[in-house]
């Protein structure tokens, strides 16, 4: 009873925390979502599968008849019918609705991730360059910028990132981006002018846009929970392409605000204190789960 009580106290001072997103082993379906754009990307991943499922099938069964009923030994005589009026029509309409039901939701999606808001609420500019990536925030009263580099093994724990759960070996980055929730971000993309094309993908946030040299991209996302989330780069760029990580580090509206004043003058010290405010609940959750086992 004891240890009972002393979970659910546990679970419940830690329910604002919440551990990192990230891919899963053996994980079959998209990441789950963190933003509008990406809660409609998962549901229109699953409402095609009502189609592309049937239809397999359903293929695969035309496929076995054909075998069975008019191979050499069953169907000695081949049919010389030429056509079929019927089926002609029913492989032409039945297509041609699949497709629009298809393409009426996804256009829509398509409309919804490329609208950028006219007023969004914070500007964050990411440039990419072999092999990594620079983050401003030109928009801030004291403008922030720095860079983000896969953490080394041998740096985690000078970083205090030694928790593998919540920063990944080949996911986690010595700086995050950082950004409130319920906010809408509009993002700038581009690459060096002397480099290659990098790709900024977010799969938690239904975010995938290229990095050009001497092009500036510019998509959004609204985080809607708390968390750490990471991406990668996902345009062949280089022998160090995969070890190019992306992680946004979202908080509450006060404690990003706090950690913007701070990082103008001191990064390291805005991103420890960061980390103690954020990281301590994700651990007392760790050990909730812990004690549940």
């Amino acid at each position: 009873m004891t240890r009972w009580m002393t979970t659910a106290a546990l679970c419940l001072f830690a329910a604002t925390g919440a551990l990192a997103d990230q891919p899963a082993e053996w994980q079959i379906d998209l990441q789950p979502h963190a933003t509008p754009v990406m809660e409609q990307i998962r549901w229109f991943n699953h409402y095609t599968l009502w189609f592309i499922v049937p239809i397999t099938l359903f293929v695969l069964a035309l496929l076995v008849v054909v075998v069975m009923r008019f191979r050499a030994g069953a169907n000695p005589v081949p049919s010389r019918t030429s056509h079929n009026t019927a089926i002609e029509v029913v492989w032409t309409v039945g297509p041609v609705l699949v497709l629009f039901f298809i393409a009426i939701p996804s256009f829509n999606l398509l409309t919804y991730e490329l609208s950028v808001p006219d007023k969004p609420d914070i500007t964050v500019k990411a440039t990419a360059t072999q092999w990594q990536w620079n983050y401003e925030y030109p928009a801030a009263a004291q403008p922030v910028a720095f860079d983000s580099y896969l953490l080394k093994d041998q740096d985690r724990a000078s970083a205090g990132k030694e928790d593998h759960k919540i920063y990944p070996r080949l996911l986690a980055v010595d700086n995050e981006m950082v950004i409130p929730v319920g906010k809408t971000v509009r993002l700038l993309v581009t690459a060096a002018p002397t480099d290659v094309i990098h790709s900024f993908a977010m799969p938690s946030f239904g975010v995938k846009i290229d990095a050009v040299p001497g092009r500036l991209n510019e998509t959004w996302f609204r985080a809607d929970r708390e968390g750490l989330f990471y991406g990668q780069c996902s345009e062949l760029c280089g022998k160090d392409h995969a070890f190019m990580p992306i992680a946004i580090r979202v908080v509450s509206d006060e404690r990003y605000n706090q950690w913007l004043t701070a990082a103008a003058s001191d990064l390291g010290a805005a991103n420890k204190a960061l980390m103690a405010a954020v990281d301590v609940p994700v651990k007392r959750a760790q050990l909730a789960e812990n004690l549940t086992k």
